[in-house]
């Protein structure tokens, strides 16, 4: 199959490049590098381009021929899109519809999008499922849920054929240690820590009073291999299914945060320090996926579940200084 991949130069996206390759799958990568990494797309051809200028998916897709696109593309810091709701907005709702506008128009009928558990809102259950009631607390989370929205009135009206997959934290590094994960700023727990355990400055963890064993908040980590292996399934399932899909992707288990520091001390073999700091506002205690539909669904299961593993392959990664 000739996959086109949208945000391909991002952490999962760069990762998703990679493992088609490996699949033996044509790869062609989109990304404007607005956050992207060029050094970190190694396979198939790469078009840089940004989802707001229509005419040049036009052209992307005349000169192509997809079977399916995987959309990775999307500003994604919660914070930000507090402060910045209409560029979330454009950036995330306008860029996708444009993005299916040109690919039905392109008669490609396959969508994967990259959705995300901030759908839920605040939780109202330990372990959350595709039952549990959509609420978005930001603006970052309502995108993501207007997408999925617009994906299956574009099932039930044009017979778009999609499958939203809900991450809760993704997390590690491809193992061979040449790809990872890579923002500016950081904000995401691992790589924050392993950067610490780097260069010997303290861990802000962000309150010790939640309603938790250690009373650090509890996460679910499920890692960037164990991502991509079920958009690459969900390729196989949407070529024998009709419909909008959505699935959970999750570890089904939670670390909290000194658990994780515990484990990534274990993994680098280096003391790494921390401190409190408030809060900070709409943290949930625990975030915990059940994913038992993609199981069922796609036959799915994380592999990489154990979070030393998970910190193994990202301080590989973080000592290798990719880029």
């Amino acid at each position: 199959m000739n996959i086109l991949v949208c945000g391909g130069a991002g952490y999962i996206g760069s990762h998703m490049v990679k493992m088609l390759a490996e699949h033996g799958h044509g790869v062609v990568t989109f990304d404007n590098l607005s956050t992207g990494h060029r050094q970190a797309v190694r396979d198939g051809s790469f078009v840089q381009g940004d989802l707001l200028d229509s005419p040049a998916l036009r052209t992307l897709f005349s000169e192509n021929a997809f079977d399916a696109v995987m959309h990775f593309s999307a500003l994604s810091i919660v914070s930000d899109s507090m402060a910045q709701p209409e560029l979330y907005y454009e950036n995330n709702v306008t860029g996708t519809l444009n993005l299916l506008s040109e690919m039905r128009r392109a008669g490609v009928n396959g969508f994967i999008f990259s959705s995300s558990a901030s759908v839920y809102g605040v939780p109202q259950a330990r372990v959350i499922d595709e039952s549990h009631p959509v609420n978005p607390v930001s603006p970052y989370g309502e995108t993501k849920l207007a997408v999925e929205r617009a994906l299956a009135d574009l099932s039930a009206k044009a017979g778009l054929n999609s499958l939203s997959l809900r991450y809760f934290n993704a997390a590690g590094a491809h193992p061979d240690g040449r790809i990872g994960e890579s923002h500016n700023p950081e904000t995401h727990l691992i790589p924050v820590v392993l950067k610490s355990a780097l260069e010997q400055r303290p861990v802000k963890v962000f309150g010790d009073d939640y309603d938790t064993d250690d009373g650090t908040c509890v996460r679910d980590y499920i890692h960037v291999m164990d991502l991509c292996s079920a958009h690459l399934l969900g390729l196989q399932y949407l070529q024998s299914q009709a419909g909008a899909f959505v699935m959970n992707l999750g570890n089904g288990q939670g670390f909290s945060v000194r658990q994780v520091i515990r484990a990534a001390e274990r993994v680098t073999g280096r003391e790494i320090p921390w401190e409190i700091a408030p809060r900070r506002p709409g943290d949930p205690d625990r975030l915990v996926a059940g994913s038992e539909l993609a199981g069922r669904s796609l036959g799915w299961t994380p592999h990489y579940a154990r979070m030393e593993t998970i910190l193994e392959t990202a301080w590989k990664w973080h000592k290798n200084q990719a880029y």
